[in-house]
């Protein structure tokens, strides 16, 4: 191996090890921050400061951990769109890519909603402002209710994970607006001159007095909210239906009304996940093949390297298994670590080149019909 190949794999190792270390850290703090916010549920948290801390590890955690998971264990690629070609068990992005800049900016609204909740004390605004807020945060739990609808259909196989956020924020925006209420109630001077000047505003906010209607009337108030924030974004360029097409311009998954591409196969040879996943003007694919079983993609190179082994097995057995042990120690980690990039596989493409030439004099040297060995390759009942 040459010093760039092993600094790449060092490199590829440490990327790993590293996501490993974080992906345990995380296994620890989730399970905490999950137990505390449950109990948040039936205790006051006195010192808030601390409760405030744990809220942003559960946001932070929560998002780092579902996206590691989604990619590293499920294979679900958060970038490929619904008619990208996959393979093996990859699976589509569960969320639109051109939704997200909407989903985000409402998800945000949210977020300042239940940050205005904290840093408030309720007594000393308007119950209007209250609402408001309340009404924001409201847009984040749709959010999180189409999300979990979204991944109903892999709930019971392998995307529970997935819901820990989701329950998560639940519990913590169900434990905010219990504070908010409790605040009110436990005091009992709330006079009319504190809600401003005669008129529509001052009797919204007489009409709020009672604070066990906070929840409805932000449901009644989210509405309106969303209505402003579409149009904000659709000044700003975005489509006017991104929240819906969010869900539904996916496949696989509940609400997805596209048909993406049945996934190719292709197994750790890395000459396979070159031909499958570089760009077709570069790796050149010209057929599909079948091997060990799968359907796979058939480059030329591929299959003069096929051939190439194949000779090699016939005529000097020991050196093939040499070779094959050998391939199976530094081609495996290679074909792992390109088979998502499109570029590392045409790089790959190039790298082969010489070896490539090299094959095809060595098959030209001792076969008869050379050309029928590379042509028969990854056909049915060939190797």
């Amino acid at each position: 191996m040459t010093l760039f190949d092993r600094i790449s794999f060092i490199f590829v190792d440490f990327m790993q090890y590293g996501l490993l270390i974080v992906m345990g850290f995380l296994l620890l703090v989730v399970p905490f921050v999950c137990i505390y916010n449950f109990i948040g549920l039936f205790h006051r948290f006195k010192i808030k400061w601390f409760r405030n801390i744990m809220w942003a590890i559960t946001l932070i955690a929560g998002v780092i951990d579902t996206i590691l998971y989604m990619e590293l264990f499920e294979d679900i690629s958060l970038e490929s769109v619904w008619d990208v070609q996959l393979y093996n068990d990859q699976v589509h992005q569960p969320i639109w890519t051109g939704s997200w800049v909407t989903l985000a900016v409402i998800g945000i609204v949210g977020i300042i909603g239940a940050i205005a909740l904290i840093a408030t004390d309720v007594n000393k605004v308007p119950p209007l402002v209250t609402v408001i807020s309340m009404a924001a945060v409201y847009l984040l739990l749709g959010e999180v209710i189409m999300w979990c609808i979204q991944l109903a259909n892999h709930i019971l196989s392998d995307a529970i994970m997935c819901y820990v956020l989701p329950v998560n924020i639940f519990m913590i925006a169900v434990n905010l607006f219990m504070e908010k209420i409790r605040q009110w109630n436990e005091n009992e001077v709330h006079a009319s001159e504190n809600f401003g000047k005669d008129g529509l505003i001052k009797g919204l906010n007489m009409s709020l007095k009672k604070a066990e209607n906070w929840p409805i009337y932000a449901f009644l108030f989210m509405v309106p909210l969303f209505g402003i924030v579409l149009v904000i974004l659709i000044l700003f360029g975005q489509e006017p239906d991104a929240v819906i097409k969010a869900w539904t311009e996916t496949t696989e998954w509940t609400l997805s009304q596209q048909v993406g591409p049945q996934n190719l196969y292709y197994d750790e040879h890395y000459l396979c996940t070159v031909a499958a996943g570089g760009h077709r003007k570069v790796v050149k694919p010209v057929r599909k093949g079948i091997r060990h079983g799968h359907e796979v993609i058939v480059s030329r190179q591929l299959m003069i390297a096929n051939a190439f082994e194949n000779v090699l097995e016939e005529k000097t057995p020991r050196f093939h298994r040499a070779l094959r042990d050998f391939y199976d120690k530094y081609g495996f980690p290679i074909a792992d670590y390109i088979r998502t990039n499109k570029v590392a596989c045409d790089i790959t493409y190039f790298v082969m080149k010489p070896l490539e030439w090299i094959f095809l004099i060595v098959l030209y040297l001792v076969d008869v019909n050379p050309e029928n060995r590379i042509a028969v390759q990854y056909l049915p009942n060939m190797k």
